[in-house]
């Protein structure tokens, strides 16, 4: 391949680190090329990396009061209170819409197809909004309105915390994707109000009950925005084979984590980790859902990554690696945005 390839990528946790930031004005500095962290605006140019799936998030408390003091409004309190939770959510939404409206055109959120290959075209960037973690609608569930009216096509109902839509997923090393209760009642009808919207439903963080469960009630590709295969590192969030399977025979998706963790047999947080790994995962999950299924699902700006991949602009070392490997170019061009325009056309229509 003589050009890099057009990225795509599944997940990314810039519009939480947005949120996070001390700087006075980061949307700025995203769109000038200097934020610190894995993506600004200049850096995604120079990696051919159009963009992808950005998510609402709620960070844990405990990670937030230790680090970001000045985020809270009521510090004294154990957990964050019902309306710090809709404001986090809805301040990164507006991040969002910020980055659309100070980009002078070269950022566009995207609620289609069309959309996201026009803004291929045009070399914008394309922001699909997501949101890991539900909490919010548990809170306010006619915020799911709003939100989709906003632009929101994709979300994972869980996350690592227990919900009123189910038992998170989290748990020590090693472990089986087994690590308790599916879906409650409530979690049951927010899957099927997405579903009827034609929302991306991510089972990422979804542990196995939950996942089947998923399965049993909505008849659209299941996608799974950013984990591994559970087979080459036995952390809880990655995918048995019984799993992609059943992905592989809902038409569905998986995008490779990035973060070291999720990638090393041992589960270690170690940088000191080989791209070679990532390249392990994705023919792992290739063998077992085909070529049209796999894709990028870095984490970029929520996760801890290989040194050899520091930030977006080192994307290219992991396609080299890949070439090296004797993935082909049409190959390479499917995992990297191909099959994400495919599934996102197939849920979206």
């Amino acid at each position: 391949m003589n050009t890099q390839p057009v990225i795509f990528d599944g997940h990314n946790d810039l519009l939480t680190r947005l949120w996070l930031s001390p700087a006075a004005d980061p949307v700025h500095d995203f769109i000038h090329g200097t934020l610190p962290g894995h993506l600004d605006l200049e850096r995604c140019r120079k990696a051919g990396w159009m963009g992808g799936l950005f998510s609402i998030f709620l960070p844990p408390y405990a990670y937030v009061k230790n680090n970001h003091p000045d985020k809270l409004v009521n510090f004294s309190n154990s957990d964050f209170d019902t309306q710090e939770i809709i404001d986090i959510c809805s301040a990164q939404l507006k991040l969002a819409q910020q980055l659309e409206a100070r980009s002078n055109g070269q950022i566009k959120i995207c609620t289609s197809l069309t959309q996201i290959k026009a803004c291929q075209r045009n070399q914008q960037l394309a922001i699909v909004i997501h949101m890991e973690g539900a909490e919010v609608l548990a809170i306010k569930p006619e915020l799911l309105d709003l939100f989709y009216e906003a632009g929101l096509r994709s979300i994972g109902p869980l996350w690592n915390r227990k919900s009123l839509f189910g038992d998170g997923l989290n748990a020590s090393f090693p472990h089986s994707p087994n690590t308790g209760s599916g879906l409650t009642r409530q979690g049951k009808d927010l899957i099927l109000a997405c579903s009827k919207n034609h929302m991306l439903i991510d089972v990422a963080h979804m542990n196995e009950r939950a996942f089947w469960d998923t399965l049993e009630i909505i008849n659209q590709p299941i996608v799974v925005t950013h984990s591994n295969a559970h087979a080459l590192c036995q952390q809880a969030r990655n995918l048995t084979a019984p799993q992609l399977a059943a992905i592989k025979q809902s038409d569905g998706m998986v995008g490779v984590n990035f973060d070291v963790a999720f990638l090393r047999a041992d589960g270690q947080r170690n940088t000191q980790t080989s791209l070679d790994v990532i390249v392990d995962h994705l023919d792992y999950l290739i063998d077992h859902l085909g070529e049209d299924h796999v894709g990028f699902g870095s984490d970029f700006d929520g996760c801890l990554l290989p040194d050899e991949l520091s930030d977006v602009t080192q994307l290219s070392m992991l396609i080299e690696r890949m070439q090296q490997r004797h993935f082909c170019d049409q190959l390479i061009e499917k995992i990297t945005s191909k099959n994400w325009f495919s599934v996102l056309d197939r849920i979206w229509q």
